[in-house]
């Protein structure tokens, strides 16, 4: 069996980007196939720490193929920010090694007002969301007005799909008192990152079942943890996405019947809010705190 998904178990920060990096070893792809910027891997080579945020962790290894799948909220300005300070570290990210799948939607400027806005006005009962927008670049998705990385190739399904999206988030900011957005500054938001992002759209769903055909092995790269997930974890503290290995399909195109590998830690920890097993909200968890 040559494909593998690896899945946190628990509400993420389980190691699995040290996971990753270890077998991806003997690996030739490895896909990140669900979740934004708001997931992060920590890995250390020869003591030197690299943060990834939404690259694949094969990034770092030569001769590997990085690819982030349909199923990702991409945020393309931080996509570019994390190439290029990889590039400083001496690590070459380029369009032959990284290719990005031309159905992702795009996070943009108005899902993370919209994000805070509404975290905003949860008053105590915050979900503690990152405010990077994934959530309601994922709700634009589901609602058919996202727009897509291929969009940016076409000037006017380009227009088009920013009306229908300002249409509707315009219309929650009104109705909010919120300072409603320009086109123009959408237009100028897209355009400024477009000519960058555009030469990593591949795709993916082909590269991928073309891969499989040639025998390669392909590692699956999963994002924060079960706990975490929008179906089956402790809702309504969730992430915005699926986490669990079922996505992995969805969230890249391929079908596989791939090993799983869930990883755990002995102990727990979360970040945000919501019901966790361990918690002692009384002097003990305060004193442990501090």
């Amino acid at each position: 069996m040559n494909n593998i998904v690896i899945v946190g178990l628990q509400w993420g920060d389980e190691g699995k980007g040290k996971i990753v990096d270890y077998l991806s070893e003997n690996a030739d792809v490895v896909v990140r196939f669900q979740g934004g910027n708001n997931a992060g891997h920590t890995i250390v080579i020869d003591d030197e720490v690299y943060k990834l945020n939404l690259l694949p962790s094969a990034v770092l290894r030569t001769g590997k193929i990085s690819i982030i799948g349909n199923g990702v909220a991409l945020d393309s300005h931080a996509l570019i920010s994390e190439i290029e300070s990889l590039k400083v570290k001496g690590v070459d990210v380029n369009y032959n090694n990284l290719m990005v799948s031309e159905s992702c939607p795009l996070i943009l400027s108005v899902h993370k007002d919209k994000e805070k806005l509404f975290e905003d006005l949860n008053g105590n009962h915050k979900i503690g969301t990152t405010n990077k927008g994934i959530g309601p670049c994922y709700e634009d998705k589901v609602g058919r007005r996202a727009i897509r990385l291929c969009d940016l190739e076409n000037a006017d399904e380009l227009n088009k799909r920013v009306d229908t999206l300002l249409d509707y988030h315009n219309a929650i900011r009104k109705g909010l008192n919120y300072q409603v957005v320009k086109k123009e500054e959408i237009l100028k938001e897209i355009q400024e990152i477009s000519e960058k992002i555009l030469s990593y759209k591949k795709p993916v769903w082909k590269i991928l079942n073309d891969f499989m055909k040639e025998g390669k092995k392909i590692i699956f790269e999963g994002a924060q943890g079960t706990f975490l997930d929008i179906d089956h974890g402790t809702y309504p503290f969730v992430t915005s996405s699926n986490t669990v290995a079922s996505q992995a399909t969805t969230g890249s195109g391929l079908f596989s019947n791939a090993q799983i590998i869930g990883v755990a830690k002995a102990y727990t920890t979360r970040v945000g809010n919501g019901p966790f097993p361990t918690e002692q909200k009384n002097e003990v968890g305060i004193v442990y705190l501090l």
